[in-house]
């Protein structure tokens, strides 16, 4: 989690088509990947996460315990 969210659903905020109501200008993320030959390319950051994610949690569980003293 960061600042509350996780990182997919930050990739689903940051990622869908939206449209600027002032300007009517669409903001399409896949526009982004087709002019880059990409379309992969919101796939691949979204495994990215989830492998961030699966390698956070297994170095976390493998940490050793800390006693604090009182």
């Amino acid at each position: 989690m960061v600042n509350g969210r996780s990182p997919l659903e930050w990739i689903i905020d940051r990622y869908q088509v939206k449209t600027d109501p002032p300007s009517n200008i669409v903001n399409d993320p896949n526009d982004w990947a087709a002019e880059h030959d990409n379309p992969r390319y919101i796939l691949d950051l979204i495994l990215s996460c989830i492998t961030v994610s699966l390698k956070t949690l297994d170095i976390v569980e493998n940490l050793p315990d800390v006693e604090f003293r009182a």
